[in-house]
């Protein structure tokens, strides 16, 4: 059988490379390794304008979408004011994801959000953020290190009957961390997961139970290779696949 083919959102930064320092379209290597590890073709969907509003032109071409980490989601998105603590958003990219998230909910695409792209999940759903937990919580257990997973790896704890139980397995669950943004208020039809174990009880997963397979994980997967949370993705995307390729 064909791989399934995962669209893999880029992110929109500067970037060095050679002679060149320009704009570029681009994501971390270890999100495609994984995907190809799990048995997926990894395609590079960049933001473009005309998907925004035609995303079933990109959608109908895959298995699976995978949002991916990166820069803080704009405020604007949530109708809040930035925090003081709320960087490098690019309203581009988020209305660009908002688009594919939404569209991909309604044809029932296998999606899966990592980090960011858990927040852009619940934000695509009318949820908010918390913009700063450090403020919130008074503790930096969710980024210990910027720019680096040392010292990052907590507990979250999976909630029974889940999604993400059937995926990681009931009780703790070790994870890669790296963010200072949270799920506020919790978006429309989604339901929690998992929560963390560092006594805070932040939402850690989030998930919609009317559709095959949404979820979000707040942690880093694709830093962790012992972690099922790609393969179990790559599953739902493999499943998608084989419908709709057999010939009726």
């Amino acid at each position: 059988m064909e791989r399934p083919v995962i669209g893999l959102c880029t992110a929109l930064e500067r970037a060095r490379w050679s002679v060149w320092d320009q704009q570029a379209a681009m994501l971390p290597r270890n999100y495609v390794e994984e995907v190809n590890s799990a048995g997926g073709l990894a395609v590079l969907l960049a933001p473009d304008a005309r998907l925004v509003a035609e995303p079933d032109e990109a959608l109908a071409l895959l298995d699976g979408l995978l949002l991916a980490g990166g820069a803080d989601i704009d405020p604007a998105s949530y109708g809040q004011t930035p925090h003081a603590e709320t960087h490098d958003s690019v309203p581009e990219r988020d209305a660009f994801e908002i688009a594919l998230t939404r569209a991909a909910i309604e044809r029932d695409l296998p999606l899966l959000g990592i980090c960011r792209g858990m927040q852009l999940i619940n934000v695509a759903l009318g949820g908010t953020l918390e913009q700063h937990l450090p403020e919130h919580f008074g503790h930096e257990e969710h980024r210990r290190v910027t720019g680096s997973f040392d010292g990052s790896d907590h507990d979250v704890e999976v909630l029974d009957g889940t999604l993400a139980s059937s995926v990681i397995g009931g009780g703790r669950h070790a994870t890669k961390s790296h963010h200072h943004q949270g799920v506020q208020r919790i978006g429309e039809g989604l339901r929690v997961g998992a929560r963390s174990a560092v006594g805070d009880d932040l939402v850690e997963a989030i998930e919609l139970p009317d559709r095959s397979f949404v979820l979000g994980v707040q942690w880093h997967p694709e830093a962790d290779p012992s972690s099922p949370v790609i393969d179990g993705f790559l599953e739902a995307a493999r499943a998608h696949a084989h419908a709709r390729r057999v010939v009726p």
